[in-house]
């Protein structure tokens, strides 16, 4: 089944500036998370953003908090953006059934909100090069564990064509020059 972006919203998970340094490879992570936002933005997905207790932890870094509107960053205490009443009121709000999933931690907030959306009647779509850790052990379970409870392993790029659909549609002369560089 491919991904449809009028089905489609894009679920940024706790890219918080203070948590970064610890992160594996977490330039690679923010980079892609805002190549998957400037992406979404390009071809109408909206995009809705978490943060892992704010008030303690920090906001999301600066570099995909500028691509959003503050309120469009939800400050929760539950691990799943599913169980934070907040967050999983926001997403219903987007009326979407497909929740394309990026951020970190991959086997914590990730994973539990891929998992909670999942038992929820959503089709959940986790993008694999733009998750992380702390530990790339904990991402390599994280996703055999979500592959085997039936959340889709995508890559940015796929999802990218399959919000195209077609070469000829007006988006996707920018999406090639500017995404597939």
């Amino acid at each position: 089944m491919l991904i449809n972006k009028e089905k489609s919203a894009l679920l940024v998970i706790d890219v918080q500036a203070k948590l970064l340094p610890g992160v594996h490879k977490s330039e690679e992570l923010v980079k892609n998370c805002r190549w998957l936002m400037e992406l979404a933005q390009l071809v109408g997905v909206p995009v809705l953003g978490s943060e892992q207790y704010p008030q303690g932890v920090g906001p999301t870094t600066e570099e995909l908090k500028e691509l959003l509107p503050a309120e469009d960053f939800i400050g929760k205490t539950f691990f799943s953006c599913a169980d934070s009443p907040e967050c999983s009121a926001r997403i219903e709000a987007m009326d979407r059934e497909e929740i394309v999933i990026c951020g970190m931690e991959a086997h914590a907030c990730v994973m539990q909100s891929a998992l909670r959306l999942l038992e929820q009647g959503k089709k959940v779509y986790v993008v694999v090069d733009a998750i992380s850790a702390r530990n790339p052990v904990d991402t390599e379970y994280a996703i055999a564990r979500m592959r085997d409870e039936g959340v889709k392993i995508i890559t940015r790029e796929m999802v990218g064509f399959e919000w195209m659909m077609r070469s000829d549609v007006p988006e996707f002369r920018d999406f090639s020059m500017k995404f597939l560089r």
